[in-house]
């Protein structure tokens, strides 16, 4: 009898440490090897008056967000999201029909987000770059636009508070994500979805899934 007890004991031991290590893992994943942020669970919604986002969008000066009304095709066609810098919204399979886009997701939470931000408007000051939109998610503007004050980023910006652009490009959980958005309203993401670490990793991206887009 004390042998079965002790083999049972054993047993529950064992039990209770798979049971963490499953636990351990999914708190690291998706994160640990790729330098990604983890999306956090969805909250309620706190609507931000604009009065109260002009001061912020104004220490932001943030380049305005794209405009158009080019026939849109694609996953983006219909998608109508909020500028981030300005008032108002963006059609953006409209704006960004007929020229190559890069669309960049993050959030203020995403500390892999805090440092490919600045990659990305090196890459987009450069002769010949084609447009970055950067896309603000699960996020509270007001932490968005003091993040890009802060790192001196002017990258034209949306938000997706209804998670429309979420769903169109069926987003991943971990963050940043960047998509290359061609002339013809196809979209590819870039593979794998690692933060880029320089000017030259984002041109490289470019010219790889979209020859002749950019230089």
């Amino acid at each position: 009898m004390g042998r079965l007890r002790a083999s049972r004991s054993e047993i529950v031991t064992t039990v209770v440490v798979v049971l963490l290590a499953v636990v351990a893992v999914v708190a690291l994943w998706p994160g640990g090897g790729s330098g990604s942020s983890t999306a956090p669970a969805p909250t309620a919604v706190v609507p931000v008056g604009d009065s109260e986002l002009a001061p912020l969008r104004a220490a932001a000066a943030l380049e305005p967000c794209p405009t158009g009304t080019g026939p849109a095709g694609g996953p983006l066609a219909g998608v109508t999201v909020p500028c981030l810098g300005a008032a108002g919204t963006v059609d953006l399979g409209a704006a960004l029909a007929g020229r190559p886009a890069l669309l960049n997701v993050w959030a203020s939470w995403c500390e892999p987000c805090r440092a490919e931000l600045p990659v990305l408007a090196e890459y987009a000051a450069r002769p010949g770059a084609i447009p970055v939109v950067g896309v603000a998610v699960r996020d509270d503007p007001r932490s968005a636009l003091r993040l890009l004050a802060d790192l001196g980023v002017r990258l034209p910006s949306i938000t997706d508070p209804g998670d429309a652009l979420r769903a169109a490009l069926s987003l991943p959980p971990a963050l940043p994500v960047s998509y290359l958005v061609a002339a013809d309203g196809s979209v590819t993401m870039v593979d794998p979805p690692v933060p880029f670490r320089s000017a030259d990793d984002v041109a490289a991206a470019v010219a790889r899934l979209g020859p002749g887009a950019a230089r």
